[in-house]
């Protein structure tokens, strides 16, 4: 029957490219669509790594599925360049603000999309606020990864009424999801859980620690700890039970083993951490000045400050169904995540000019 079909196409003047039929007459061929190319300028991380990069794999993936070439240098033309961080000195960089300055120089068309996911505040640096200032100087459109990160650089630099949109972080849901987790019942100790692969000291290790003590000296009852991932070297952990640094479907097994999530970190950007725990069925214990994070925890979490800890623990004990279920209701999803960039990318490239 096929063979038939392209009998009659070959006589009617039509032809056939890789099982893809050219429909319209020899004088007005339909042309194959280019797919548009995407240039990031920074790599993916296999293993344990910090939220930029399990952001990059998802947005990876997503924009791969939909269609778009996504590239890891500037030598061939590209339709857009996305801007994951400005720093030379990243680790994981592609290629730097200079090469993609000097492409809009030879390729003003391009467009520039900035995705802001850091500052000064969050590290204690002087360095921060400035370098993103200048990179989002060429960009075309920003996106901001919490309300509290926008905010932040209004009250700075940022003009809201340029293009601009806010896209919480989310995680892979085949990897963090809620479905074999424990769920905490009365008479059994209230299991928290946090990751972190920075030992940097702004992730919250003196909360933690400070739990870790009270727990061992029998201050807190009824509550275990678990830490995974890297700490401070003069940590020296007393009751907490320790992991190593582990990703993907591990760490959300021992995730999933867990009751709530406490997150002490001060001023996240938006974080990707207490995401993965909330999309492993976890309700979130998390700081008052925790930037970002204080956005997902008003749903489904309850706050605390270092002086009020043990009532907030035990306002997590009597909540924790309800929370959960309204966490269920608001959950955070990569997939959700994913698709709202590719949104925003496929409206700037329609908006060319």
């Amino acid at each position: 029957m096929l063979n038939k079909i392209q009998h009659g196409l070959k006589q009617s003047g039509e032809t056939i490219y890789h099982g893809m039929l050219r429909l319209s007459s020899k004088k007005r061929p339909y042309l194959k669509t280019k797919n548009a190319a995407i240039a990031v300028n920074m790599y993916p991380a296999s293993g344990s790594w910090g939220g930029s990069s399990v952001f990059l794999k998802q947005f990876i993936e997503m924009m791969r599925r939909c269609g778009f070439r996504i590239v890891f240098d500037l030598s061939e033309k590209v339709d857009a360049i996305f801007i994951v961080d400005p720093r030379d000195d990243l680790q994981k960089k592609a290629f730097g603000m200079d090469e993609i300055r000097s492409y809009r120089r030879r390729h003003p068309s391009v467009k520039i999309i900035h995705r802001i996911n850091e500052c000064d505040q969050r590290k204690q640096t002087r360095f921060m606020d400035d370098l993103l200032k200048e990179a989002n100087e060429i960009a075309d459109y920003t996106i901001f990864i919490s309300r509290w990160r926008k905010e932040y650089f209004v009250k700075r630099w940022f003009d809201p009424r340029t293009p601009h949109c806010v896209i919480y972080n989310g995680a892979d849901p085949k990897i963090f999801h809620p479905m074999g987790g424990r769920v905490f019942q009365k008479n059994e100790p209230l299991r928290l859980v946090t990751h972190h692969w920075s030992p940097n000291p702004m992730k919250g290790f003196p909360v933690y620690k400070r739990l870790d003590d009270m727990i061992a000296e029998n201050t807190v009852f009824g509550v275990e700890l678990w830490v995974i991932g890297q700490w401070p070297e003069y940590l020296q952990w007393k009751a907490a039970k320790t992991f190593p640094p582990v990703s993907g479907k591990r760490l959300a097994e021992l995730l999933r083993q867990c009751h709530a999530y406490i997150t002490a970190s001060l001023w996240e950007p938006c974080g990707m951490h207490h995401v993965e725990g909330a999309q492993c069925g976890l309700p979130l214990l998390y700081h008052e000045d925790g930037g970002g994070i204080v956005e997902a925890g008003e749903t489904y979490g309850v706050g605390f400050r270092e002086e009020n800890i043990l009532n907030s623990l035990e306002k997590l004990r009597k909540e924790y169904l309800p929370l959960r279920r309204r966490l269920f209701d608001s959950m955070p999803s990569g997939l959700r995540m994913a698709a709202e960039y590719v949104r925003v990318v496929q409206r700037v490239l329609a908006e060319k000019n």
